[in-house]
């Protein structure tokens, strides 16, 4: 269902996102990637794992590397505190207009 809906509107980049207190969401990463990038391809996609200030951490930073494999993104974020929340929606924009210089800026 929410792949017809971003399929419908034609995304230009996304958010893929899993919950660090929640194994399985990170080991769904690479079925949604694979999924988004059938219906967009060739888009800027950012890989945000959430909840990074919880205690119940089950997926610590050294374990992601999917963003490795495909190039992406990747941002530790916490919605709840507003750790680094703005970082993917920094970035994504500068990506899709294409200004390369500002990006080392929002990845810092």
């Amino acid at each position: 269902m929410y792949l017809s809906f971003v399929d419908s509107i034609h995304g230009h980049c996304a958010i893929i996102m899993f919950d660090v207190s929640a194994r399985l969401t990170e080991k769904n990463v690479p079925t949604w990637h694979r999924d988004l990038c059938r219906v967009c391809e060739n888009i800027p996609i950012v890989l945000c794992s959430n909840k990074v200030d919880v205690k119940s951490r089950q997926v610590n930073a050294k374990q992601v590397t999917f963003h490795r494999k495909k190039n992406l993104q990747y941002y530790e974020i916490s919605a709840k505190s507003n750790y680094n929340f703005e970082k993917p929606f920094l970035y994504l924009p500068r990506k899709l207009a294409g200004h390369e210089s500002e990006l080392a800026q929002a990845a810092a």
